[in-house]
């Protein structure tokens, strides 16, 4: 057990504002010595879980919000989950605020999936995930819901550190790193989906993070943020 954001570390997830608790064990097969991993993470409920669903499905995305080739949703017992299957099987799933990780390596994929272990986590953890299909996920209008859900929580989260700093629990240097990261994906999607270039944009950001130009950087976000009330609702250009 230990206090961090589980799988969802990389996602950019909010946990300055509250404790994150993460539980980690594995289980291993004494005939086929198949190792099962299993992460079982306590979000607490609060402002910052509102992207948790969010947040679990951009493990299986690329870095551009598209669903990857492996990606799908299997039902088991009633359930909805996310997998994803390529040299073993990945398997995630909430339950309320809890965020349910397993997975196990197997290149050849010539072993048998270790379902009685997800099945029972899946008993003591259902899932809440809602009704959908594989299908489903690769729909224009899920791939273009996800991409702007994901520019206006990168927006989100650029308040969130924001609001750290005038609490006075950040310093401006953690705030501003901070800020220009998600901002930098920000426009990085708006260049891919908006047809607005970053390249001068994304160097300007660098600059005023090696200046220390909190200023600079926070009158950027206000920019960006009112082109995005501006433009948000405009149909996007997918791959």
């Amino acid at each position: 057990m230990y206090g961090s954001s589980g799988t969802l570390i990389p996602t950019g997830h909010f946990d300055s504002d509250h404790n994150d608790t993460t539980y980690k064990t594995r289980y291993v097969h004494p005939v086929t010595i198949l190792g099962v991993d299993v992460q079982v993470t306590q979000h607490a409920g609060s402002d910052s879980d509102k992207w948790l669903l969010h947040e679990v499905e951009r493990v299986f995305r690329n870095y551009y919000g598209m669903p990857g080739d492996s990606y799908v949703i299997r039902q088991i017992n009633g359930n909805s989950i996310m997998a994803a299957g390529t040299g073993g099987w990945r398997y995630v799933w909430l339950s309320g605020n809890k965020v349910v990780n397993i997975q196990y390596t197997d290149l050849q994929m010539s072993k048998s999936e270790p379902l009685e272990v997800v099945q029972a986590y899946l008993t003591k953890h259902p899932s809440t995930l809602p009704v959908m299909s594989s299908s489903d996920l690769r729909t224009p209008e899920n791939k273009a819901k996800w991409i702007k859900d994901e520019m206006e929580r990168r927006l989100w989260l650029c308040d969130k550190w924001s609001m750290q700093y005038q609490l006075g629990k950040v310093t401006q240097s953690d705030m501003i790193r901070e800020l220009v990261e998600h901002m930098t994906v920000f426009l990085d999607y708006r260049d891919r989906y908006y047809g607005i270039k970053a390249d001068d944009e994304k160097m300007a950001l660098s600059n005023y993070l090696l200046q220390n130009n909190g200023t600079a950087i926070r009158n950027r976000l206000s920019e960006y943020k009112t082109w995005w009330g501006a433009n948000k609702g405009r149909v996007i250009s997918l791959p």
